[in-house]
């Protein structure tokens, strides 16, 4: 018996080494420039409304009961229309435990991904700041307007933000964004987002489509970031953008 369980033992012992190398192959750190431009895909963009005054109302909140961090009522409902805003583009309510981290993507910068980058990481908006977003969906826009007028960026938080209102007026000011720099390929994401809930017929039904959204659609599907698929995203939201006209 002894020898059986140290036959036993030797074997799990082996499974385990073997595992846990198979894991360190599979946790490849990425380039330098692909990190870089993980790193750029993740920036946001701040408002400067009451910007302040905000950031040293959250330094002192703890989540409650409902997994929530967020201002009181009171204090919330006495600041300004922009000022709130400003809190809603800084800071996600709700809290929601990622998974497992996941190994680092390979040649980030190659790649015009399906989906966008959590915001927040283990935050996201609750329901109650959706609803802020959606109720004044005409002045976010506004907002967001002027600041990428002003600062020629749109920020992770500006781009969910779009998807989540499904703001397919945004359409050309994200292509000249896009076409002022070509260095966002984000945007071509959220092109492609409205496209997809809007089923417009073109793209649904397009190869791009099938890869990024098909059967097996993953938070990790890309295509590769070449001219003729920037060309091809950019013609078919055009499109789309005109017909809505």
């Amino acid at each position: 018996m002894i020898l059986k369980h140290g036959g036993l033992f030797f074997f799990l012992l082996i499974v385990s080494f073997s595992l846990l190398a198979q894991d360190e192959l599979s946790w490849k750190e990425a380039s330098r420039e692909s990190q870089a431009y993980h790193a750029y895909r993740l920036k946001l963009t701040i408002p400067p409304y009451g910007l302040e005054k905000i950031k040293t109302k959250l330094k002192g909140l703890k989540r409650n009961d409902d997994e929530e961090t967020k201002l009181s009522s009171a204090y919330y409902q006495s600041l300004s229309l922009r000022e709130k805003f400003t809190y809603h583009m800084i800071h996600a309510e709700s809290y929601s435990q990622n998974c497992d981290a996941m190994p680092p993507i390979q040649d980030e910068q190659k790649k015009i991904f399906g989906h966008l980058p959590d915001v927040f990481n283990e935050y996201r908006w609750s329901d109650g700041q959706i609803k802020f977003f959606k109720t004044n969906k005409d002045s976010v826009i506004s907002l967001m307007k002027e600041s990428i007028a002003r600062t020629g960026r749109i920020g992770l938080n500006f781009k969910a933000a779009i998807a989540e209102l499904n703001a397919m007026e945004m359409i050309p000011v994200l292509i000249g964004t896009y076409q002022s720099s070509k260095k966002d390929r984000d945007i071509l994401t959220v092109l492609m987002l409205l496209m997809k809930e809007n089923k417009y017929a073109p793209f649904v039904s397009s190869a791009s489509y099938k890869k990024l959204y098909g059967d097996e659609d993953n938070y990790l599907a890309a295509l590769t970031y070449n001219t003729a698929n920037e060309e091809l995203i950019i013609k078919r939201a055009t499109e789309f953008s005109q017909g809505l006209k």
